[in-house]
């Protein structure tokens, strides 16, 4: 399978990554790929982007060397309700939104199945968000077989993070287990890198290597083609309508 999008990263704008904007897209051109999305922090997030960042994303050209340049967020579910930190003054600039729970923001320690299965019901409705974001974490399980179906129902994509591979490896069982449901069920997916630094960008291997060994449909994988992907943006964004 060969991944034509990366839409999952961040910048420096986000303090605990190490790549300036433009560095990202050049290690995305190099490695070929058609589309990023830079999605960097909500604000509730410690480190996070200043008040005005994603309001004037619009500065940044929708194509660099090549490239479709999304301009996204990694906002941050706060409550098992499923709400999350997304200004809606920054909406009409935003062309993607990865919804992710974090410890530092997420108002509950240690949640229940239960909580986190209400918590992500609660994000399947917000018609905002594009993608689950690393759903695996150990810490947050949830009851994949209930809500899978509804992120599908919604237009949402489930996430395979490469970087759970590398720092989150107590939640790749979970991942597997994701995955596989997805399959069964039928449920769109994406692999992102969450790349913190350039160099990561588009380099899916462990994913790849996964989706392989469970034989995953290609046709549910969302960025496995130029033309799946535009499909999607098309039904589910307005990126082609904006300048």
């Amino acid at each position: 399978m060969h991944l034509i999008a990366d839409t999952h990263m961040h910048t420096v704008a986000s303090t605990h990554a190490y790549s300036t904007l433009q560095e990202d897209v050049h290690a995305a051109a190099q490695q070929g790929l058609y589309a990023v999305a830079i999605t960097d922090h909500g604000a509730l997030m410690p480190g996070a982007p200043g008040k005005w960042y994603f309001e004037n994303l619009c500065v940044v050209p929708r194509q660099l060397e090549g490239v479709l340049v999304l301009r996204g967020e990694e906002t941050d579910v706060v409550d098992c309700d499923g709400n999350t930190d997304l200004d809606p003054n920054d909406l009409k600039t935003l062309d993607w939104v990865v919804a992710s729970i974090h410890k530092p923001v997420f108002s509950v320690k240690s949640p229940s199945v239960e909580q986190v299965t209400s918590t992500w019901l609660g994000v399947a409705k917000n018609p905002h968000v594009n993608v689950i974001g690393h759903s695996g974490t150990a810490d947050y399980v949830y009851d994949y077989e209930k809500v899978l179906p509804e992120f599908a129902r919604s237009g949402k994509l489930v996430e395979l993070n490469e970087s759970t591979f590398r720092n989150r490896k107590t939640s790749v069982p979970n991942c597997i287990k994701i995955m596989k449901l997805c399959k069964k069920l039928s449920v769109p997916i994406i692999v992102n890198t969450d790349s913190h630094f350039s160099s990561q960008i588009g380099h899916f291997e462990h994913s790849l290597k996964l989706l392989d060994e469970l034989n995953f449909p290609e046709e549910l994988v969302a960025n496995s083609s130029i033309e799946r992907f535009k499909a999607y943006l098309k039904q589910y964004t307005g990126v082609f309508s904006k300048k």
